[in-house]
């Protein structure tokens, strides 16, 4: 008997030693309630075990907290499956906090009942590194391909500097989506920006007003320069019978609104 009261003991040691936080459920009673809280989520959320104990986890909810993702865990524990979620979650403070939680269903033949073990792990730092990296990457694709709403469903996009084979695959796609998702009627490339056309652009400027005259669009080039024009007329001999051109954006503009 004092061997398994020791081997209790190191146990509970183990779980409060660990800064993962820990909790036993017991689904047998009434709102399957909390009946084991280790150290490691008293510290993350700041609440103390009297005001964890016998009460469902749903406290740490909030406004944000997404609903599909407390679905996903009602659902596990209707099934007794186990199901892992990365969930909005709020300190007693209300300071916001992700939980990377675990839950797995633990049947004890002894007793014939289950309980549900929840392994939680704050990932707010990681979640926030990613938001960052994610809108870095928006407004990376925003600056190569920054289309700007113009008036009279006109819409220009300025390209400036040097194209690469990515960025103009970019452009193509994001101006495309546009003038689908918007229904803008005429859009206006501006390449005065730009230090030289490459065949691969060229061939993609006839692509692009292709693919816009499909969809009921306009394209229209402005700003290219007469080497760049004698260039394109070399490389691809389309260029010249199917793209519209003006001299400059301001001439276009005053033509079209």
């Amino acid at each position: 008997m004092n061997q398994i009261l020791s081997n209790y003991k190191v146990l509970i040691e183990a779980l409060n030693y660990t800064r993962a936080g820990v909790l036993i459920t017991d689904p047998n009673l009434e709102d399957n309630p909390i009946v084991y809280a280790n150290k490691g989520f008293v510290d993350m959320t700041g609440y103390t075990l009297d005001e964890i104990l016998g009460e469902n986890c749903r406290f740490l909810q909030g406004l944000e907290t997404a609903a599909s993702d407390v679905d996903k865990l009602r659902t596990g524990i209707q099934k007794k499956e186990s199901v892992f979620v990365e969930i909005l979650n709020y300190k007693k403070d209300g300071t916001e906090f992700w939980n990377s939680l675990s839950v797995d269903p633990l049947y004890m033949e002894e007793e014939d009942r289950h309980y549900f073990i929840g392994v939680q792990r704050d990932v707010t730092e990681r979640k926030l590194v990613e938001e960052k990296y994610k809108k870095s990457v928006a407004e990376v694709k925003a600056l190569a391909c920054p289309i700007v709403p113009l008036v009279n469903d006109v819409a220009v996009i300025p390209l400036v500097g040097e194209m690469s084979d990515q960025r103009f695959e970019t452009v193509f796609n994001e101006a495309s989506d546009y003038i689908v998702k918007t229904q803008t009627k005429t859009l206006i490339l501006d390449v005065s920006g730009l230090t030289k056309l490459t065949n691969y652009d060229i061939e993609g400027i006839v692509k692009l007003e292709a693919v816009l005259s499909l969809v009921g669009a306009e394209m229209y080039l402005t700003g290219l320069s007469s080497e760049m024009a004698v260039n394109a007329v070399q490389l691809n001999d389309r260029f010249a019978t199917e793209i519209k051109a003006a001299s400059s954006l301001k001439v276009l503009l005053e033509k079209l609104i």
